[in-house]
């Protein structure tokens, strides 16, 4: 998973203005580089998930369900299928949960995602 997470982290230190772009990495980067054999971004919007991003070949009898969380509330859920690494999937949330905000009301104030 150590290589999946420098992945994640030279695509979200890349950022940018295309938020889809990064997301997209780094499920690509679970799959290509952090032995998943899938993964992907459920994002909440109005009190329902709805897949985003997504990379691989699905197997849900494997899936493991992480709460990305910004600023106290849960804007997504990583979702990925033959991973182990707990540890490293909660960094990867912590990592992307700014990206995540899609269905989040920011209350008006511009999106940030160096903030």
């Amino acid at each position: 998973m150590s290589a999946a997470l420098e992945a994640v982290e030279r695509a979200v230190e890349r950022g940018g203005d295309d938020v889809d772009d990064v997301l997209r990495g780094v499920v690509r980067a679970l799959v290509d580089e952090g032995g998943c054999e899938w993964a992907g971004i459920l994002f909440v919007e109005n009190g329902e998930l709805l897949l985003g991003p997504e990379a691989g070949t699905p197997r849900p009898d494997a899936r493991t369900h992480l709460p990305i969380v910004f600023d106290g509330d849960r804007v997504a859920d990583l979702v990925t299928d033959g991973c182990d690494d707990r540890a490293g999937l909660e960094r990867v949330a912590e990592l992307i949960a700014p990206y995540c905000l899609v269905g989040w009301d920011t209350g008006g104030i511009p999106w940030d995602p160096d903030a």
